[in-house]
């Protein structure tokens, strides 16, 4: 065995026993609880449940509950939630975005998955257990020791989807315990007048210049769909509130961060039956609605709460009613008699929208350029600031927000900024408070991951950065980082891919050491609506890549305790423009300058990493009439660190990529920095522009996968110290 690769496989076995140590009490953490002290500690960000389960134990026992399931979502499935809606995060004191919760007479649980375990530890109180997983067979077989046999668990069937109940009663199927629904929300019961009151901002219509097509023409093609189908539905259901709002070009601000409003629609062949607050509809909104009445094109508004009973009316009849299974709750699905449903995990709607045409992709690529200025001038500003001691996580998210308002179109903020300096960074989804705002300091590496709202499109990306003099291993595991964007993004591979076949090239590069993320690796990202939109992405529930469709591409890598990195850009899919060659690709089209793949989106890309073959001869093209590959276009347009880079470790491929990047962003937003004035902006723009020298990735032809050296050396004496102490 070579040399590195003996001494690198021994320091990551060193590495994973010392992962496997007990804490010892002198590293002990003062951020999380520690419920094994005596007496228990807990930080200040936790808070005390006691009270708020004392009165909901007394509520379940009066309703004959045993055990009671509380979810993190809203009667949508939405991810983002109102705070009305926040059941889990009013009982627990826990604020991330995914979660499970539990409550029986005597124990209480939460579940989790390992982007939010070590917040959780700092906002549970001792009263409860934290679960790291999110399967619900972990969740099912907890419920089977805590419940006795005969007890009854219950749950709002408006809160869980189909398939979720449909996995709550088979982990919980031959018992001997009864999963029964309770309409009544018992949370509600004991939150009582304290509760958040409903929504009550207007409901307004997108400007025709910033819709991808009317809403009329969208309905007629839902109806094209309905009618070309085998089954021939009657009527299509919509409950996720991002189809509603999307189908009829409306927006709303009912959820933090997501411009949609809380909705159902039923769309049948002859009429369309919106449920809604009525009140709340601006007037061109309702004009826009009413417009073609009387006849199909006609929007009968009805009051939200009757969703459930028109639906049951409805379904008395000789109907098909086409839903997608991930967005209907339990609760509705029952009224509808299983002979008259058609089930796909997603509706036709939500497929619809998840694809977006010429218009649309122009909208979100402009949207891109001028979010690109805000975050250039937020990177410029920390440059400034930070040396001086004047910037803390929280004054950053601040200034980051302020500066994307000042941007044309801009609508807010698309989620809450994270922020987050040296150890809060190894929390994927931080987010700084007045309460809890580490100072940035050059000497800690920064995590910025970031997004705006514009009426023209949703944004989020990431940036991480080091000021001062990175660790050996801070700066590879950075260039590993970024190694698994360009991977990604570079790629070319076959129509109807799922996300989750190429998902592994973003973490090629990390593995190759022993590295790794626990998140996802992207995500959807829609048009002013969703920042989260489903069902694209690289998880296996998402649907295969088409060309058209807007993902995250966001590897990253987190030390418990030091430091986190994520690089996110979003991309859109776009035909590949290649030549099939001996090899086996398929493709069409010329190679732009520098011997890059020029994409049908306008975006530049190299071939994909090891498959070029120098003496490859050219083929005819499309011979086998197969469709074209694809690959991605990066519509992020700022610039990574160069302060973090380790030239050595990239191929010569990954810079090429890099330098015909940098020529796009210098093409796309160098005149809008000179448009808007903003010199200094333009200035720092063509410094972290300049191209990378080819020359630097000589090294690279004789370097393995392991460890840098310096690395190396860095994590053999941290591991070695932690194995003595």
């Amino acid at each position: 065995m070579h040399p590195p690769q003996w001494i690198a496989a021994w320091v990551l076995l060193l590495h994973g026993c010392a992962m496997d140590r007990p804490p010892q009490a002198a590293s002990a953490k003062t951020d999380i609880r520690n419920c094994s002290a005596v007496p228990p500690y807990l930080p200040p960000t936790a808070i005390n449940t006691t009270a708020r389960l004392a009165a909901l134990r007394g509520t379940m026992r009066a309703h004959s509950v045993h055990a009671y399931i509380v979810p993190s979502t809203d009667a949508h499935m939405s991810e983002y939630i109102a705070e009305r809606d926040s059941r889990l995060g009013w009982l627990t004191g826990f604020t991330g975005s995914a979660g499970t919760v539990v409550v029986t007479w005597d124990k209480a649980a939460l579940w989790t998955d390992s982007r939010y375990w070590i917040q959780a530890e700092r906002q549970l109180d001792c009263n409860w257990e934290l679960q790291r997983t999110t399967w619900i067979k972990s969740i099912g077989l907890w419920i089977l020791e805590a419940v006795p046999v005969g007890g009854n668990i219950s749950l709002d069937p408006f809160l869980f989807s189909i398939d979720t109940w449909n996995s709550y009663s088979q982990a919980l199927h031959g018992s001997g315990r009864t999963l029964l629904p309770i309409e009544t929300n018992l949370v509600d019961q004991v939150w009582g007048d304290q509760r958040p009151p409903p929504a009550s901002s207007e409901i307004y219509s997108l400007p025709a210049a910033f819709t991808g097509s009317s809403w009329q023409e969208k309905v007629a093609g839902i109806r094209q769909q309905m009618e070309q189908h085998v089954r021939r539905p009657t009527a299509v259901l919509l409950s996720g509130l991002e189809e509603t709002a999307w189908l009829f070009n409306l927006r709303g601000n009912d959820i933090p961060y997501n411009p949609v409003f809380y909705s159902y629609t039923l769309l049948t062949n002859t009429s369309i039956s919106l449920f809604v607050d009525e009140t709340r509809l601006s007037a061109a909104a309702r004009q826009s609605l009413r417009a073609g009445c009387p006849g199909p094109l006609c929007v009968e508004l009805q009051e939200y709460g009757q969703a459930r009973a028109h639906l049951r009316r409805y379904a008395q009849g000789n109907v098909t009613v086409w839903l997608g299974t991930e967005y209907t709750t339990y609760g509705l699905y029952g009224v509808i008699p299983q002979e008259k449903l058609l089930e796909d995990s997603y509706s036709p709607v939500m497929l619809a929208k998840a694809v977006k045409n010429a218009k649309e992709q122009e909208l979100l690529r402009a949207a891109h350029v001028r979010d690109a200025v805000a975050v250039i001038q937020y990177l410029l500003w920390l440059e400034k600031m930070v040396p001086q001691g004047e910037v803390d996580e929280f004054s950053g998210a601040q200034h980051i927000d302020m500066l994307r308002q000042a941007q044309e179109h801009n609508c807010g903020p698309s989620f809450q900024s994270i922020s987050a300096s040296g150890l809060n960074a190894a929390l994927a989804h931080y987010s700084p408070s007045n309460r809890s705002s580490r100072k940035l300091s050059v000497d800690e590496m920064y995590l910025s991951d970031t997004g705006g709202q514009y009426l023209d499109g949703t944004t989020d990306i990431t940036r991480t950065m080091h000021w001062g003099v990175p660790t050996p291993l801070q700066k590879e595991a950075y260039t590993r980082v970024l190694m698994g964007n360009i991977d990604l993004s570079r790629l070319i591979f076959p129509p109807n891919t799922a996300g989750r076949v190429v998902e592994s090239f973003a973490r090629r590069a990390l593995w190759n050491v022993g590295l790794n993320y626990g998140h996802g690796t992207g995500h959807g990202i829609g048009n002013f609506l969703s920042v989260h939109e489903w069902p694209v992405g690289f998880q296996s529930n998402n649907v295969p890549l088409t060309a058209g469709m807007f993902t995250s591409i966001e590897p990253g890598y987190y030390r418990d305790g030091e430091f986190g990195i994520r690089i996110e850009d979003v991309a859109l899919v776009v035909e590949a423009q290649t030549k099939v060659a001996q090899w086996g690709w398929a493709g069409e089209g010329g190679t732009a300058p520098g011997g890059l793949h020029q994409g049908r989106g306008g975006g530049t890309h190299a071939p994909p990493a090891g498959l070029g073959a120098p003496n490859a001869t050219s083929l005819p093209q499309h011979q086998t009439g197969e469709k074209p590959f694809l690959t991605f276009e990066v519509v992020s347009l700022v610039p990574y660190d160069r302060n973090l880079i380790d030239l050595s470790l990239l191929s010569p491929e990954q810079i090429r990529y890099l330098n015909a990047y940098y020529e796009t962003i210098r093409a796309r937003v160098g005149p809008e920095l000179q448009r808007q004035r903003l010199e200094e902006e333009y200035r720092w723009l063509q410094r972290n522009t300049e191209p990378f020298p080819l020359g630097s990735a000589a090294a690279a032809a004789a370097a393995t996968a392991t460890l840098g050296t310096l690395a190396l050396a860095s994590l053999l004496s941290a591991l070695l110290t932690g194995l003595q102490a």
